[in-house]
C-alpha cells in the first residue's frame, strides 16, 4: 500500500472511530439520567456513569492535570503515528496505533467540552447546549462511560472469611467505546506488532 493510502486509511479509521464514540456518548447523555441502565442481556448492560478520572473509572490525580496530560499524550501519539506512516510501516501496525490515538482523543473531547455543552445528569436527562450553561467549565468535563459486562453475578459462600455472603461481580468496571479502542490497539500491538514498536523506538 502506498504511503499516501496508508495515511488516508489511518485518517478515515480515526474519524470513523471518533464518530461512533461521540454519537454513542451523545445518545447516552441525552437519553439516560446518571446511573440509569438498559438491560441488553443478562451479562451486558448500558449503564450510564460519568468518570472524572482515567480509564475504567480510575481516579488518581486532579481533573485538570489529567486533561492536560491526555492532551500531551495525544500529541505524542499523533506525532508517532505520523512518523510511522512516513516510514511506510505495515498498515496493520498503523491501524493499531490509530485505534489508540482515536480512543485517547475520544475521551479528551469529553474532558474538554462536555462540562460546557451539557447540563448535569443527576436525576435528569442532560440537555445539550443548556441556556444556563453546562455543569462545569472548559477542561473539567467528565468522561461518559456506559459499557457494563457483569459476566458472573453471584454471592461469596458464607464459609469464606470476611467476604462470605457479599455480592461478587465479574467483570465490574464500566467503560466506553474509546477505552475499548485503546485496549484493542494495545492488544494488537503487543500480540502482533511488538517488533514494529521495538524497531520504531530504536530509530528515535
Amino acid at each position: 500500500m502506498k504511503k499516501s493510502h496508508k495515511g488516508w486509511g489511518a485518517i478515515v479509521l480515526i474519524l470513523l472511530l471518533l464518530l461512533f464514540d461521540q454519537v454513542f456518548k451523545f445518545w447516552i447523555k441525552t437519553h439516560l439520567p446518571l446511573h440509569d441502565s438498559i438491560k441488553i442481556t443478562d451479562w451486558f448492560y448500558l449503564y450510564f456513569t460519568e468518570n472524572p478520572g482515567m480509564a475504567f473509572g480510575i481516579e488518581i490525580f486532579g481533573k485538570l492535570f489529567l486533561t492536560v496530560f491526555r492532551i500531551a499524550a495525544v500529541g505524542i501519539i499523533g506525532y508517532y503515528l505520523y512518523s510511522i506512516v512516513k516510514k511506510r510501516f505495515s498498515f496493520g501496525y498503523i491501524a493499531s496505533v490509530s485505534f489508540v490515538f482515536a480512543g485517547a482523543i475520544g475521551n479528551i473531547i469529553d474532558s474538554i467540552f462536555y462540562g460546557v455543552i451539557f447540563s448535569h445528569s443527576f436525576g435528569q436527562v442532560a440537555t445539550f447546549l443548556p441556556k444556563g450553561g453546562g455543569y462545569g467549565t472548559w477542561l473539567h468535563g467528565k468522561v461518559v462511560d456506559m459499557l457494563y459486562f457483569p459476566l458472573i453475578q453471584t454471592t461469596w459462600p458464607n464459609w469464606i472469611p470476611i467476604l462470605g455472603g457479599d455480592e461478587f461481580v465479574f467483570f465490574r468496571p464500566i467503560f466506553n467505546f474509546a477505552d475499548s479502542c485503546i485496549c484493542v490497539g494495545v492488544f494488537l500491538i503487543v500480540i502482533f506488532y511488538r517488533q514494529y514498536l521495538t524497531s520504531s523506538l530504536k530509530d528515535k
